[in-house]
């Protein structure tokens, strides 16, 4: 089954090895480019693979975030440990958003 990824990454030196990235990120499914480094992709990996499979092609300092939204679960790759620990709190927590 697919599943829906959200992916957001950051690169320390974007000329090095943007391209790179992009067509890693590219080979996981169908895609769509959000934002400059934020994706939309239907691929049959979860989110830690597709954490894995781009940050192979990845700098040791850059980072990358992926949300797989078919089964509410996110993996990341270099992301400062107080955000880290953030996204673990609050992850499962639930907040009633009100309509105006």
């Amino acid at each position: 089954m697919a599943n829906n990824l959200h992916i957001s990454y950051e690169l320390n030196a974007p000329t090095r090895n943007q391209e790179a990235v992009i067509q890693e990120i590219k080979k996981l499914g169908n895609w769509a480019k959000i934002a400059s480094n934020c994706w939309y992709v239907k691929s049959p990996l979860d989110a830690m693979q597709a954490v894995d499979a781009v940050s192979d092609v990845m700098e040791p300092k850059d980072s990358i975030y992926v949300v797989d939204s078919s089964h509410d679960e996110s993996a990341w790759r270099n992301i400062p440990e107080k955000v880290s620990a953030l996204i673990r709190d609050q992850w499962s927590k639930y907040t009633e958003l009100s309509v105006r």
